[in-house]
């Protein structure tokens, strides 16, 4: 069965997406190039994202929220910083990974995140109901 390029093979899954996005954005770029080093088990691990979400992004036909996978691959692989008001200077992936955390009063730091997430900070991806931020 032919699961895809193997890891390391010349073209492969940077090939797969010039074909497909004939212009390839930076971050679909260096997510196939983590791919063509590591194959999708490894990006999978790195960007935190499915082996086959991967895939369908650097094919260009991901269904999902293509804005978000974009800001956890420039978090993870390209560097980007955000500065939070509980945690200081982390990583976009870290503050979407922080944002999909449910309420727990577990510790200070994950009750002070959850609400600053929810009262207004301008990284926040969540859409905010009235009452929730409490």
């Amino acid at each position: 069965m032919n699961r895809g390029p193997k890891p390391g093979a010349p073209g492969g899954h940077a090939l797969r997406a010039l074909n497909a996005w004939g212009n390839v954005p930076d971050w679909v770029g260096e997510l196939a190039a983590l791919a063509d080093r590591e194959g999708l088990r490894g990006a999978e691990k790195r960007v935190g994202y499915s082996a086959s979400a991967i895939s369908t992004v650097i094919n260009g036909c991901y269904r999902g929220d293509m804005g978000r996978v974009e800001e956890t691959v420039r978090g993870a692989l390209m560097g980007h910083v955000v500065e939070c008001p509980v945690l200081s200077e982390i990583g976009r992936d870290q503050c979407l990974t922080w944002q999909k955390k449910p309420f727990a009063a577990t510790s200070s730091v994950r009750v002070a995140v959850y609400r600053a997430c929810r009262a207004g900070c301008p990284h926040s991806a969540l859409k905010v109901r009235e009452g929730d931020a409490s």
